[in-house]
């Protein structure tokens, strides 16, 4: 038929075209040399596209520096410090940021652990919970109260108005706080006697805490510290009346984890379980703290939006605090402006295949060119044996 013809004619021009012809299996020759060759070359092959495959399947990690143009976010402070003498009951935290939000002695999101003097925990618990308010606060005006009449208790001086009241301990504190003052000793305020608040100062002489939790504050620079939420004194009674003197205020700690947003694979907190000891009461420690913005972004799961930082240390001594000044620990964060990405990869299956292909097609090239070179030197020694031309 004259398609088949043509079929023949087609498929003759494209076997012309063949590049691997093929050699009759009567002609071949199998040496020693040429299988040592093909084991050795199968080995190889087998051993790079291991690792090949390996390498395809390991991911690669990209970074890239951009401009932070995030606005109105949150930062995610967590933290684990150890203050092995300054108890629970005294141990206040803080947070300001310079855009004027202050949060004073927080509780939220907060939980302390009463540890004795050796390291040992005795008591978990969240501030403010199951403290009772014991009895009712004395009056500003004093007397007895009619059947209807409102209690309101003196701040002690820290009030705003004349109208504020301060029914608790707590409440005095924080008038203290916002004035700025330290309120030097709670024997003296009726509200603390009352709701037992000496007694648990007392009942946790001597020890330590360990306090951890987090925050969350403005992305603005700011600070957060860890300060004694009352200025103890001794009171000393003579002719000139009452003196009072600071206590000692050691502020030595240990840092288990401080943290500004989740963990992300690689990730480094350079203070993790950095341990100081003061040897001098009533000094500041300070931790200056850069943060940078950082994106991770994995070939599966969610984008991961966290921080890292860096950091520098300085201590001021009793001598070199200002009036003002409040021995205690201090973190104080700024914010960098470039935010720092991490973009996991693989490599593409493309790029895979192709260096497959280079490498079995290299082994089988170079093996064949050292197979040829060996089997003809072979010939032309064993020729020159036969002719007797080789001693």
């Amino acid at each position: 038929m004259p398609s088949s013809g043509i079929m023949n004619r087609v498929f003759s021009k494209v076997r012309n075209l063949d590049a691997y012809p093929k050699v009759n299996e009567d002609f071949y020759s199998r040496t020693l040399s040429g299988g040592v060759i093909t084991l050795v070359s199968s080995i190889a092959i087998l051993f790079l596209v291991i690792s090949e495959l390996g390498l395809y399947l390991q991911t690669v990690t990209e970074t890239k520096l951009v401009v932070d143009t995030s606005r109105g976010e949150k930062l995610h402070i967590n933290f684990d410090i150890t203050f092995p003498a300054v108890s629970c009951t005294l141990l206040s935290l803080d947070a300001i940021d310079i855009s004027g939000e202050q949060h004073l002695d927080i509780k939220h999101s907060v939980m302390k652990t009463r540890i004795d003097a050796n390291g040992n925990e005795i008591q978990m618990r969240y501030d403010r919970i199951g403290t009772p308010k014991l009895g009712k606060p004395m009056q500003k005006h004093g007397g007895e109260l009619e059947h209807n009449e409102t209690y309101c208790g003196s701040c002690y001086g820290a009030e705003k108005s004349e109208e504020e009241c301060c029914n608790s301990c707590e409440e005095v504190r924080e008038a203290y706080r916002r004035k700025g003052w330290g309120l030097m000793n709670p024997d003296l305020i009726d509200q603390c006697k009352r709701e037992g608040f000496v007694q648990r100062i007392k009942a946790e002489e001597g020890e330590g805490c360990k306090v951890h939790g987090s925050l969350e504050v403005n992305k603005v620079a700011g600070n957060f510290h860890f300060v004694k939420s009352f200025h103890l004194s001794s009171i000393h009674v003579g002719h000139e009346g009452q003196t009072f003197q600071e206590d000692g205020y050691n502020i030595s700690h240990k840092i288990n984890k401080l943290a500004f947003g989740v963990n992300y694979p690689g990730i480094i907190n350079p203070l993790d379980g950095v341990d100081w000891f003061q040897g001098t009461p009533n000094g500041m420690y300070q931790y200056f703290l850069k943060v940078v913005p950082t994106v991770y972004t994995p070939v599966r799961g969610p984008v991961i939006q966290s921080n890292q930082f860096s950091v520098t240390e300085h201590y001021k001594g009793p001598d070199k605090i200002g009036q003002r000044a409040l021995p205690g620990v201090f973190f104080f964060y700024d914010l960098s402006a470039i935010k720092v990405t991490f973009t996991e990869t693989h490599t593409s299956f493309l790029h895979f295949l192709t260096n497959l292909c280079a490498i079995v097609g290299g082994i089988f090239t170079v093996a064949g060119i050292v197979d040829s070179f060996i089997y003809h030197g072979q010939k032309a020694l064993r020729k020159k044996r036969e002719i007797g031309k080789l001693g």
